[in-house]
């Protein structure tokens, strides 16, 4: 309590160090300030057309080729999708992958990335990559007492035995350039939904303010980069917790700045595991002229629903964090055969139980995953049981498949509803 108290505080005085009409002293104090266009004079960098309406964005254009929409990112967090290798990846057809360049920055550092030629040479990768900026895991180092948040950006370590680092706005994007990333994310102050309104506005505040500064240093380093290639794309992610006054006014300051794309930040679940309202509101928020981003949204139903809601792009540890602990998602019969959202149609299969034990059929008929392809679920359950490291890569590589599929039918069935062919 004492924390968040001091972090009200500090709200208003931050808020106030960015405000740009002095006659609105009284109401910016409470209020996040949307930055005016005069305040940010750089123009954007859009990687995309501007279609009519959100599924005519067919693909987004990255340095590393297009990428078709929509599409799911893996998370590759500290550069590698845990128990696969690019080839693996490359053939389950995952399309791009999203790294964390906070943890990355940690290890093997950054500067050790770009002397290998970055990202991709690193780990072998020839398509397109976003970077995480790391806001949403400083917000989680701070609640364990490993970080504090300051109008200047996040104080953090990952334990206590390591010295105490700085992410700014500024040392944000110079490290994602490093990286070599696609495409770049803005720092942004993440928060938990039940957190004080004082500290929701100071999120917003941080945001937007944030958000000039990476953008300002996006442009430097644009220009220091001249002649060495087609420059990434740069997002910026709206927060505003559960407040939809809050969502608006960071959507409207982040509109005002332009960016190529944008993001939902926050909490995108509630505790049943459902999509908040938030994620639809800012949805309609953003311009269908703009690719839009679901941040860590990723059990099968909610991307469904995102893309739906005419979100591009989604990543989550989920179906790579399930496969290792056994649990595979399936098709379930029939699904195929009608629209998706709001529709039961998968169902998991937990490795650990002993039906399986004697079951020669593959994780699901039709797949054509390597786990599918040549093993059965009895001998998967038998790997599990053994703690034959096989298990996890064949596990994951067949989440990853599926995923695929999924993105797969929903792209068919987004072009489907805009020529209105879809199945009724």
């Amino acid at each position: 309590m004492e924390r968040v108290t001091i972090l009200a505080k500090t709200a208003r005085s931050e808020t106030a160090r960015i405000q740009i009409n002095d006659s609105q002293d009284a109401w910016n104090l409470v209020h996040p300030v949307i930055p005016s266009k005069k305040y940010v004079t750089m123009t954007t960098n859009r990687g995309t057309q501007e279609p009519d309406s959100p599924r005519d964005m067919k693909s987004l254009a990255t340095p590393h080729g297009p990428l078709a929409l929509p599409a799911f990112l893996p998370d590759a967090t500290q550069g590698v999708v845990r128990c696969v290798d690019s080839g693996d990846l490359e053939a389950c057809g995952v399309a791009a992958l999203m790294v964390n360049a906070l943890h990355l920055s940690s290890r093997p550092g950054v500067s050790a990335i770009a002397s290998m030629g970055g990202m991709h040479r690193f780990m072998r990768w020839s398509r397109p990559i976003a970077s995480d900026s790391g806001g949403f895991q400083a917000l989680s180092l701070a609640a364990g007492k490993l970080g504090s948040v300051s109008n200047e950006g996040f104080t953090y370590r990952f334990d206590k035995a390591q010295k105490k680092r700085t992410l700014t706005p500024e040392t944000c994007i110079r490290k994602q350039f490093q990286l070599g990333a696609d495409i770049l994310f803005c720092l942004d102050h993440c928060t938990h939904p039940d957190a004080p309104d004082a500290l929701q506005r100071e999120s917003v505040a941080h945001t937007i303010e944030w958000a000039v500064r990476c953008k300002q240093e996006f442009q430097r380093q644009r220009e220091r980069r001249q002649g060495e290639g087609t420059p990434p794309l740069l997002f910026a992610v709206v927060q505003g917790g559960a407040n939809a006054e809050l969502r608006h006014r960071c959507a409207d300051g982040l509109l005002d700045i332009g960016f190529d794309g944008y993001g939902f930040g926050g909490w995108p679940v509630d505790a049943e595991g459902r999509l908040v309202d938030m994620v639809q509101r800012v949805a309609e928020l953003i311009p269908a002229s703009f690719p839009k981003h679901a941040l860590g949204i990723g059990k099968p139903e909610n991307l469904a629903r995102a893309v739906a809601m005419g979100y591009d792009l989604c990543d989550c540890v989920i179906p790579t964090r399930d496969a290792r602990h056994k649990r595979l998602y399936a098709f379930t019969p029939g699904a195929h055969d009608r629209p998706l959202a709001d529709r039961d149609f998968y169902h998991c299969l937990y490795m650990q139980d002993d039906k399986y034990a004697r079951d020669a059929r593959p994780i699901e008929e039709g797949c054509d995953c390597a786990c599918c392809r040549d093993y059965s679920r009895a001998y998967l359950h038998h790997l599990f049981q053994i703690g034959d490291a096989s298990a996890l890569r064949l596990a994951t590589l067949h989440n990853l498949r599926f995923y695929a599929r999924l993105i797969e039918r929903l792209r068919i069935e987004r072009d489907g509803a805009e020529s209105g062919d879809l199945l009724q």
